[in-house]
């Protein structure tokens, strides 16, 4: 198991320690919780001891970020997490939010500030009020900033960190859509990225697109055969293991899949998908950078090539939190026994809107100013022993609240309904993300 952290009387943090020793102290009344995600301990006595300086480590993606604490100097994976990002839900919001205005407005034509174009063709010469400023970065996209930074601000309140590695991931968008692209053609964008081997790993989901296999050595194929007139582009390639690619040869993929058209028809809908990752990391890797340079720590910036290499010579899983053990010059021999990730996933803080709508747009129903009912808030993670009832039993999970006090707890197990508030105690307050092991 994953080591627990410890802080002092006065807030500082102290070397992280194995979980049986929390145990011993909680029971003997020398300490207390602290914080249940991530676990955390805080002293009732005054202990003295050198604390061990750790790194901290960042994997960022578009949709799953992975982050590890290192001890430099013993190679230890203190803490793992993957951290879900909600960056694609805030765009669905944001795009269903216009619709609805855009189909309000032609209902109601009152008078508009007229769009950012608008105001420049008419010929003003102050700027727009809504104008962006340099740096700006779309909702979805800063939110996985944010959450990044967060995390990394919550991380140093518990353990002492004193320098920061990030994996600056780049892919050429470019050079990946058309391989024959040189000089002037760049317009714009890098020159050095990800080969086209890894970016289709990522894309197919390390598997066979034929078959479906996994854990075994995959090959570069082409969709549409390059005898039949198919090109090098990277909408026109996928990957399939050795025995599927001998057997498709140079046969036209409709006539080798005629006997399986969903799979055939899920192949051409996935290789035509824009790089939506590629863009969204592409954008805020340096926006990122900068997040993190503000901590005032060192930070130490790798490729993704070299986060494989390490990953492959110490033979260690492919997963996000373990990537991001791996990232940067700094890697030691990693010890990555017993350690268990903590799954964390970025929910936000609900709506302020006090009335909900249905798909078109048009009122149903009303939603309570009220937040708080006996003392708790949608999204708390609470505790609940029922002892008489139906119900009987213990239940952890995130509640729902409502003003009778009936509430709902979603659990491992699923959604309970109907706990009363009499038998619940808040083990963690709402802060914007739910967890798991």
């Amino acid at each position: 198991m994953s080591k627990v952290f410890v802080i002092d009387i006065n807030k500082k943090p102290l070397n992280p320690i194995h979980p049986a020793q929390p145990r011993q102290l909680l029971r003997n009344k020398k300490a207390a919780v602290y914080r249940r995600f991530p676990f955390t301990i805080i002293l009732k006595v005054t202990f003295t001891t050198p604390v061990q300086p750790l790194r901290l480590k960042i994997d960022p993606g578009s949709q799953m970020t992975g982050i590890a604490i290192v001890n430099d100097s013993t190679g230890e994976v203190v803490f793992v997490a993957e951290i879900k990002h909600r960056g694609f839900a805030i765009r669905d919001s944001l795009n269903s939010r216009k619709q609805l205005r855009r189909s309000r407005r032609n209902r109601k034509t009152r008078y508009r500030q007229p769009p950012l174009h608008e105001w420049f063709r008419k010929g003003n010469k102050q700027p727009c009020p809504k104008q962006r400023h340099a740096g700006w970065l779309a909702p979805s996209l800063r939110s996985r900033i944010d959450n990044i930074k967060t995390w990394v601000e919550r991380l140093r309140k518990v353990a002492l960190i004193e320098a920061i590695s990030q994996e600056l991931v780049r892919f050429d968008m470019q050079l990946i859509r058309n391989p024959n692209i040189q000089g002037k053609e760049y317009q714009q964008g890098t020159l050095f990225g990800y080969e086209t081997r890894e970016y289709l790993l990522e894309k197919w989901n390390r598997q066979c697109a034929y078959c479906g296999i996994k854990d075994v050595p995959l090959q570069i194929e082409h969709i549409h055969c390059r005898a039949k007139g198919g090109s090098n582009s990277i909408t026109n390639l996928t990957l399939s293991c050795e025995k599927c690619n001998l057997k498709k040869g140079t046969k036209d993929i409709k006539e080798f899949l005629k006997k399986d058209p969903t799979r055939l028809e899920k192949i051409l809908k996935q290789a035509k998908q824009p790089l939506i990752d590629a863009a969204a990391v592409n954008t805020t890797r340096f926006a990122l950078l900068e997040a993190l340079r503000t901590t005032n720590l060192p930070v130490e910036t790798g490729s993704g090539g070299l986060t494989k290499f390490n990953r492959t010579q110490q033979s260690i899983p492919k997963t996000h939190y373990f990537d991001a053990a791996c990232v940067g010059q700094s890697t030691p021999i990693l010890n990555i026994k017993g350690v268990r990730p903590l799954l964390i996933t970025a929910n936000g803080y609900g709506t302020r809107q006090i009335c909900r709508t249905d798909k078109y747009g048009f009122p149903n129903r009303h939603c309570s100013r009220t937040k708080f009912h006996f003392g708790f808030q949608t999204g708390d993670i609470v505790k609940a022993v029922v002892t008489t009832g139906k119900k009987v039993g213990e239940y952890v999970g995130r509640i729902a609240t409502r003003a009778t006090g009936s509430f709902n707890i979603s659990t491992k197990a699923g959604l309970i309904q109907g706990i009363s508030h009499k038998y619940c105690k808040r083990i963690h307050a709402k802060d914007g993300y739910s967890y798991e092991f």
